[in-house]
């Protein structure tokens, strides 16, 4: 059996006015998924476990089957997994955002305006992060000597400290701090969600809250002054003028996904995030030229290459990041836009390459095929946050028959019987539910 599984990342969503009440997935011409959902079962996962926040490395991690309360310790540490980092087991890491706040004495004052510092360009967010390490550096020599920056991809970047590896001890004490996305507090005033100690912990982790403030306050001081951000300012681009530190974890440990369920697999995807889970399950990842988390991404590279792949692996995951990106812009046009891209140059050639494998219940000796369709979780165009309803599914293939033809589409899967909670167990479903 060959199996797919296509995530658009963030592209459930509450219906939108602009588009008459439909949410994107309803409003995008996707003739593809449509008739893979007459064809196939229509269903909602729990993806997000009950108490934890709905992001892409909890949802991610929990549809491909693994249980984010046994195997997340923190979305950074699965991103330095992408990044190939070496990692002690008392290393803390955390994720670090190049964002853009609004300047004092502006209307937007105060405020996080873009978690993404306007989708920076990774030749323009590499000097910035060098530039900021010898900063922290100039100013903070002895604690920024047991700091690790790593560039990541556009906004993203790691930040490792190794104190808990040092001879005789001296780890700080981060595990009672609390930090918050920079995406979920957007227009909000970025002072009420820095980095602060859990209520009723002791010193030593108000200390290590202390530590992340006056990073970010000394990048505060400095990436406004870079030559990289007068220059995107001069171009009407938003400056990546503040660094936000969060998502911090210790090194994860899981089964190979080969170890679990039996499959070899591979990835493409544009994020480090998704990319980290594939390396920690023992997944390979596609190299495909052009893949961006935009929309200029390169769909039909996806495509071709999730094509390609089924000729030498048992599961392939196609992982495409824009519906997520454009919602938490607000930006309902380019959400639907991305649907129809993804239904064309993804879905299409896929489906059109899958049935190349036949139908065992059809046809002796076929190999047969399983798809998987569907978002990690909603990220709401309103809101331009993440939100944990459980999101739509759509499985195809072999032996995946429902008594009652639904669309694919939010309501769809709230109206079907059909529902997976908790969510890691979709994956086990996908691959041997109904099978013979």
């Amino acid at each position: 059996m060959k199996y797919v599984v296509i995530i658009a990342d963030g592209g459930a969503d509450f219906p939108i006015e602009q588009l008459g009440g439909q949410t994107p997935f309803e409003a995008a011409r996707t003739p593809h998924v449509d008739a893979l959902a007459r064809a196939g079962r229509i269903g909602r996962a729990a993806t997000t476990p009950p108490g934890w926040a709905a992001g892409s490395d909890v949802c991610s991690m929990c549809l491909l089957g693994y249980d984010p309360t046994v195997y997340h310790t923190g979305r950074a540490p699965l991103e330095a997994a992408a990044l190939g980092l070496e990692l002690g087991e008392r290393d803390c890491i955390f994720r670090v955002n190049l964002v853009t706040v609004g300047e004092p004495g502006t209307s937007d004052g105060g405020l996080m305006l873009d978690h993404s510092a306007g989708a920076i360009s990774n030749a323009e967010a590499r000097p910035l992060v060098e530039g900021l390490m010898e900063h922290w550096r100039l100013h903070e020599p002895a604690l920024a000597a047991d700091l690790r920056l790593t560039p990541g991809v556009s906004y993203r970047n790691i930040l490792v400290d190794v104190s808990g590896n040092r001879p005789g001890g001296g780890a700080r004490d981060y595990g009672a701090l609390v930090t918050v996305p920079p995406h979920e507090i957007p227009r909000r005033p970025w002072i009420e969600h820095i980095p602060t100690a859990r209520a009723g912990s002791g010193e030593p982790a108000h200390l290590a809250a202390d530590i992340l403030r006056r990073l970010m306050e000394l990048a505060r001081v400095y990436l406004p002054t870079h030559p990289i951000n007068a220059a995107r300012i001069a171009a009407g681009k938003r400056p990546a003028n503040m660094a936000w530190i969060w998502g911090q974890g210790g090194r994860p440990r899981m089964p190979s996904f080969q170890e679990k369920y039996g499959l070899r697999g591979a990835m493409t995807t544009a994020v480090d995030l998704l990319a980290g889970i594939a390396t920690l399950i023992g997944w390979d990842r596609l190299d495909v030229p052009g893949v961006t988390s935009y929309h200029d991404n390169n769909y039909a590279g996806q495509g071709r290459a999730t094509c390609e792949a089924l000729d030498e692996y048992d599961i392939v995951c196609c992982h495409v990041e824009s519906p997520d990106e454009c919602a938490h812009q607000g930006d309902w046009k380019t959400k639907t836009e991305a649907m129809v891209s993804i239904d064309t140059h993804i879905v299409g050639p896929v489906v059109e390459r899958l049935r190349g494998f036949g139908d065992p219940e059809k046809e002796r000796g076929a190999v047969g095929w399983r798809l998987l369709y569907l978002p990690d979780h909603y990220t709401l165009v309103s809101t331009r946050k993440h939100d944990a309803t459980p999101v739509p599914f759509l499985m195809a293939g072999a032996w995946v028959r429902s008594a009652v033809e639904r669309p694919y589409s939010e309501k769809a899967a709230l109206e079907s019987d059909l529902s997976v909670d908790p969510g890691h167990e979709l994956m086990e479903y996908f691959l041997r539910g109904g099978l013979r």
